[in-house]
């Protein structure tokens, strides 16, 4: 079965997932009880520790603070699931609350 890859992006928040609103908490759990309804497998799944703790190792090897890319939102979390179809994917990112970001629904190379 096809797995596609499901990347949270957010603006980080001072407190980290303290500070995630209780309804928003309340809605990710609600999706990942309809996620299991509609037969998506979550093959794996991981939130992040904040931006400041990520490295970026540049191209000559250098080794240096932060995530790789300049912008507002940072890789909250990320998983993968197994699912049908691409449509079937873009449904299970459409079920996950956002507050200020976005989902990327990404394909894998089969293995």
């Amino acid at each position: 079965m096809p797995q596609y890859a499901i990347l949270i992006y957010e603006k980080e928040l001072p407190g980290g997932v303290a500070d995630i609103p209780a309804d928003v908490m309340a809605a990710n759990i609600a999706a990942g009880e309809k996620i299991a309804a509609m037969g998506v497998t979550v093959v794996h799944e991981h939130g992040m520790q904040p931006a400041a703790t990520a490295r970026t190792i540049q191209r000559d090897g250098l080794v240096t603070d932060g995530p790789f890319i300049e912008s507002k939102e940072v890789i909250a979390g990320f998983f993968v699931i197994e699912a049908d179809d691409l449509d079937t994917a873009l449904a299970v990112g459409r079920l996950l609350p956002i507050m200020d970001g976005a989902v990327e629904v990404r394909p894998l190379f089969a293995g």
